[in-house]
């Protein structure tokens, strides 16, 4: 288990030089661009088998205990370990990644990028993957650190040179933002680092802030979270995320949507909360109340997208849409109570699915039609799926009305139990302003439904028309990429014990300080 861990993490990079390198004479199948992405298909296909073998060995009857550790010094004279480890919390996330990872190579695969050499494609997204998952395995602080700013350069490329319109504007706003919060947040972990004696994750969950003072905890909260907001992303530092996922190519978007915001609030579950709670308790109002804003303000963007005559772009309104989901996963996590902090989790493998599932589809819209501008789609020259294409229309349809959390599908539990967080926070908390946020939250829902459904009505319902030329439906490679997360999202969403019995008593232990 130590082996296979470090092994799903190292193997991307490995992979990725791999990719950049000639393909052997019998490797090299038509040409050599197929060689590459096929080699990008095996290389995550591999790492996708060996998470699940990880997940299938992992001991389930003790998910809260760290397992798969590996601890080795690594800079001694910083007391900085190659520490690395999984749980309840992150194993989900560990096998979110390689899943969407493996997917968009199956997608590449058959729809090569329109863009530079398939070579760099590949490698940059073998160590976006890396990063990613070195992000939810390691359990040290400066680890942490290059693990999340290691994902940054692969994402800005990806946009920048594979995007669409205005991509170049997209990749710099992405890459500033995220650099700027960075900064901020390396020096909140450096300051619990030198205050606390030590970078180890799992020794100052254990400690639950102890050994820092109070005002040492508000800094280190403010810095970190800043950082961690601006990924996350949470309002109002959320403004690069709407450009980045128009002009990011479909994979792109996919990975962004699916994994890279996940990042943002684990650092908050797996850092802010058990080792520095005072400071947590003191931002907690506020980071309730940014998350409710962004509720609201995500949902009223994408209702203002949605109106006919507004000229919207379909990928657009889903990056508005992932603002207001990600402010439940923000509330949960702000109610700093079991129930609160199991919503988020559960929240963020929901959207990651079910956002993931979107993004693709979206790609597929706009490959079969040329626009993703939602007047074209709808008027008189639009899609009218359910008579052109029925089964991406069916499957757009379904993905949009769990997306929107209706009952029996994975993006129901999350936003619930985030309510419910709110309902009753911790103690010491403010419960009126929690029970207004909450309220507030709720009324999200239902705008959530509405653009949701407008969305449905105006792309995929009308009279058949003639196409100027015929509309392929779901092809065989687009099957087998979406439905894993289609399958996925109904058995979350009918079963969310698989997800909440293994978060739960890790939550539960990380919330105690370290004591199951």
């Amino acid at each position: 288990m130590q082996f296979l861990l470090a092994f799903v993490v190292v193997a991307p990079l490995l992979g990725a030089v791999a990719a950049l390198l000639p393909a052997p004479p019998g490797l090299k199948g038509r040409n050599p661009d197929q060689a590459v992405l096929r080699h990008g298909v095996t290389v995550t296909g591999v790492i996708l088998a060996a998470t699940i073998v990880l997940a299938l060995g992992f001991d389930h009857d003790h998910p809260s205990k760290m397992q798969a550790t590996t601890d080795i010094s690594w800079i001694p004279a910083l007391d900085v370990r190659i520490h690395l480890g999984i749980d309840g919390i992150s194993l989900p996330l560990l096998v979110l990644t390689a899943l969407l990872t493996f997917l968009c190579a199956l997608h590449s695969y058959f729809k090569p990028p329109a863009g530079p050499s398939p070579k760099a494609f590949v490698a940059l997204i073998l160590v976006l993957e890396s990063g990613t998952l070195a992000t939810f395995a390691v359990l040290d602080l400066l680890l942490f650190f290059l693990a999340f700013e290691m994902v940054l350069i692969p994402m800005y490329f990806l946009i920048a040179r594979w995007g669409g319109a205005q991509k170049q504007a997209a990749a710099w706003k992405f890459i500033l933002y995220t650099l700027l919060g960075s900064v901020v947040m390396l020096l909140g972990l450096l300051l619990i680092g030198l205050k606390s004696g030590t970078f180890d994750m799992v020794a100052l969950a254990t400690d639950n802030g102890r050994g820092l003072t109070s005002s040492v905890q508000v800094t280190a909260v403010l810095a970190i979270g800043i950082g961690l907001a601006v990924k996350t992303p949470m309002w109002p530092l959320h403004s690069w995320l709407p450009d980045a996922h128009t002009a990011a190519p479909t994979v792109g978007s996919v990975l962004l949507a699916g994994v890279l915001l996940k990042m943002g609030t684990y650092g908050f579950v797996r850092i802010l909360l058990p080792v520095a709670p005072d400071g947590m308790h003191t931002f907690a109002p506020y980071l309730a109340a940014f998350a409710v804003a962004g509720i609201i303000y995500g949902s009223l963007a994408c209702l203002a997208l949605v109106r006919p005559g507004a000229k919207g772009d379909l990928k657009r309104l889903i990056a508005y849409s992932s603002v207001g989901h990600m402010g439940f996963v923000l509330l949960g996590i702000a109610s700093m109570t079991p129930t609160g902090v199991n919503g988020a989790l559960f929240a963020n493998i929901a959207h990651g699915l079910i956002t993931g599932l979107l993004f693709f589809l979206v790609g597929a819209v706009k490959d079969r039609y040329g626009t993703a501008d939602l007047d074209t789609l709808s008027g008189a020259t639009g899609a009218a799926l359910y008579g052109s294409a029925p089964r991406l229309g069916g499957l757009l349809a379904f993905t949009a009305i769990a997306s929107l959390g209706l009952p029996g599908l994975a993006g129901f539990w999350g936003e619930m139990l985030a309510l419910f967080g709110a309902f009753d926070p911790a103690d010491g908390l403010s419960r009126p302003a929690f029970l207004t946020f909450m309220s507030v939250a709720a009324f999200g829902t239902l705008l959530t439904a509405a653009y949701m459904l407008i969305l449905v009505r105006r792309v995929c319902m009308g009279a058949k028309r003639e196409e100027p030329h015929r509309i392929p439906d779901i092809q065989h490679h687009e099957f087998a990429a979406w439905t894993p997360l289609a399958a996925l999202t109904v058995l979350a969403g009918l079963w969310p014990a698989v997800l909440l019995g293994l978060t739960d008593p890790a939550v539960q232990k990380l919330l105690a300080g370290g004591k199951s």
